[in-house]
C-alpha cells in the first residue's frame, strides 16, 4: 500500500489561505474517502474533514465554513481549502486514504507524513 503524500503548507498570517494536497495511487476511485487530521504541539491528533469518493463531504465544526474540500479524479489528489486562518489552525496536518468506512467515516487507512500549517497572528 503506497501512502498518501500531502503539500502545500506553509506560514501564512491570520485571515490568509492555502489550499493543502493529498495524493496517491486510488485515492478518489478505489478507496472509500480521504480524512483530513491535524495535531497542534503537545496535542492529540484531530479530525478535520472527511470527503468520501461520491462526494459527500463532512467538517469538524471549527472549520466550518472555511475550509473546503474538493477532489481531483484525473490527478488522484484531494484538495483542502483552508480560508481565513486563525492562529488556532497552526497544526501538522495529515491525511489519510480511507480502506474501511462507516458512516462518512474513516475507519482504518494509510497515513501521510503531514505537511506544517503555521498561522501567524
Amino acid at each position: 500500500q503506497e501512502q498518501p503524500v500531502e503539500s502545500g503548507g506553509g506560514s501564512v498570517q491570520a485571515g490568509g489561505s492555502l489550499r493543502l494536497s493529498c495524493t496517491a495511487p486510488g485515492l478518489t476511485s478505489t478507496s472509500c474517502g480521504t480524512a483530513w487530521y491535524r495535531q497542534r504541539a503537545g496535542d492529540q491528533r484531530d479530525w478535520v474533514s472527511f470527503i468520501s469518493t461520491v462526494g459527500t463531504t463532512r467538517y469538524t465544526d471549527s472549520v466550518k465554513g472555511r475550509f473546503t474540500l474538493s477532489e481531483d479524479k484525473a490527478k488522484d489528489t484531494v484538495y483542502l481549502q483552508m480560508n481565513s486562518l486563525k492562529p488556532e489552525d497552526t497544526a501538522m496536518y495529515s491525511c489519510r486514504k480511507c480502506t474501511y468506512c462507516i458512516r462518512n467515516g474513516c475507519v482504518t487507512g494509510d497515513w501521510g507524513q503531514g505537511t506544517q500549517v503555521t498561522v501567524s497572528s
